[in-house]
């Protein structure tokens, strides 16, 4: 006789399948190929968690860096002065700040000159 493994067996792979919505092609619904699939991409969303950490924090680092060479910086020389004035502005907030005031970041970077 047949054993089909019965409710918890179609909970996991229903579970599987579920998490394979919208994949293309067999990936989507045949079992095997979508556990690999989804597999894989947990692997990606875990690793790129932490890779859009570092993505952000590169992007806001340029844009201050643009920001303090129109008030006449380099931005590690903005960054030191800073830390000298005992300006405690992370990085985030510095790169909203020269994208939404310029004005208001020139007087950070004259602050930081100083």
């Amino acid at each position: 006789m047949r054993v089909k493994k019965g409710f918890k067996a179609r909970r996991r792979r229903n579970r599987i399948l579920k998490l394979a919505k919208g994949f293309r092609g067999r990936r989507k619904n045949c079992y095997k190929r979508a556990n690999q699939a989804v597999e894989r991409a947990l692997d990606y969303a875990s690793r790129d968690r932490a890779r859009k950490k570092r993505d952000f924090r590169a992007l806001w680092i340029v844009r201050i860096n643009a920001a303090a060479r129109i008030s006449g910086l380099s931005y590690s020389r903005l960054i030191a002065g800073l830390a000298k004035a005992q300006v405690a502005l992370d990085r985030k907030v510095l790169a909203d700040i020269a994208v939404t005031d310029p004005q208001g970041f020139a007087a950070i970077a004259k602050l930081a000159a100083a």
